[in-house]
């Protein structure tokens, strides 16, 4: 039998994963558009060689998705990863602070070789329209009193979450960090979307419909700008519709519950805290430029790890990134040199997240 994992979570890129995606039959109740839907350049590529080469120009991403590693205990994050992508739904990925959600969707941009991950930060102001798209109102305006007559496309932006539905061969991650912080209403209404795979730019679809062509709006087709640097995408007769569904990941602290309507659409899993072995395997990952830092300090490294470990029965919460802050501090040629700067040090790095000091 045929292996069916795309994600592995080890941080390896591996080849024909394309391939096996374009292969990839969906369900047919997820089925949103056909290949001919796809603007040709798309097809022919030119579109995701710029996207790849956006990947390969952020740096900290790019290690962020080099540097996550599965736990374990954490066969569930990697079959739930599989599973939304086969079934194109979207996951919903809870757990503490710093237990590696945010990471998770760096990890399979990375691993699969899918691009820059598209990242919607939530608040509670966040509205649906500001994950799909901006409209300029007063640019226009503006212009319209120079008498500059502009195509209509030029004052459309697209946000994170309707650049992740553009039709395109492969699937684009998309990050929506933080859901719990939003408000009330905003998990209904990506119901829709995320169902029907497809949005209105009503602008675009009242000029189409109108009939009324400008400099590039030929036909109803619009240029607008996306949330990809530099990267325009030409929209037809006004609306957006998926081919391959996006790789949603959805974090939550679990500082709320969703309506059941929401959390039956979702792929739903819990990201374990990492283990020993776990955390060795991040620390390695993220120092791995300064191989003789484990030579010279493994024991001390090892020791901190237990010490980040010693009090997990006691309820005390604390983020990875706190081992990380420490193991740097404490194993440079450069720092504190007494015992009791570095007690000090340590209780400041790993004070846990629950404590009001």
């Amino acid at each position: 039998m045929a292996d069916w994992h795309f994600f592995h979570g080890n941080g390896k890129q591996l080849k024909g994963v394309e391939e096996k995606f374009k292969k990839l039959e969906p369900p047919p109740w997820r089925r949103f558009s056909k290949i001919e839907d796809i603007p040709s350049d798309e097809r022919s590529e030119v579109r995701w060689n710029q996207l790849m080469k956006l990947a390969e120009e952020n740096d900290r991403n790019r290690r962020r998705g080099e540097n996550f590693r599965i736990s374990d205990n954490a066969i569930d994050i990697i079959n739930a990863v599989n599973a939304a992508i086969y079934l194109r739904r979207p996951l919903l990925v809870t757990g503490k602070p710093g237990s590696g959600k945010t990471s998770l969707a760096y990890a399979i941009a990375h691993e699969l070789n899918l691009g820059p991950v598209l990242s919607w930060a939530i608040t509670a102001r966040s509205t649906l329209q500001e994950g799909l798209y901006r409209y300029d109102a007063l640019a226009r305006l503006q212009d319209v009193q120079q008498n500059e007559k502009q195509d209509i496309g030029k004052y459309i932006t697209l946000g994170a979450l309707g650049t992740a539905f553009l039709p395109s061969v492969l699937p684009r991650v998309l990050l929506i960090d933080e859901i719990d912080k939003s408000d009330i209403n905003l998990p209904n209404d990506l119901l829709n979307i995320f169902e029907e795979g497809e949005f209105p730019i009503q602008e675009l679809v009242r000029r189409a419909k109108s009939g009324e062509n400008n400099n590039s709006a030929d036909n109803g087709e619009f240029i607008v700008e996306t949330q990809d640097r530099d990267i325009d995408v030409e929209i037809k007769q006004g609306r957006v519709r998926c081919y391959s569904f996006p790789i949603i990941v959805m974090t939550s602290n679990g500082e709320r519950d969703f309506p059941p309507a929401f959390k039956r659409r979702c792929i739903r899993v819990k990201m374990p805290n990492p283990q020993e072995s776990a955390l060795k395997a991040i620390v390695k990952a993220h120092f791995q430029d300064e191989k003789k830092l484990f030579q010279d300090a493994e024991a001390k490294i090892n020791q901190l790890i237990k010490e980040f470990l010693s009090d997990k029965d006691k309820n005390t919460e604390r983020a990875t990134d706190q081992l990380l802050n420490t193991i740097y501090l404490l194993t440079r040629d450069v720092c504190p040199e007494s015992e009791a700067d570095q007690k000090s040090v340590k209780e400041i790095l790993l004070k846990s997240l629950t404590s009001n000091d």
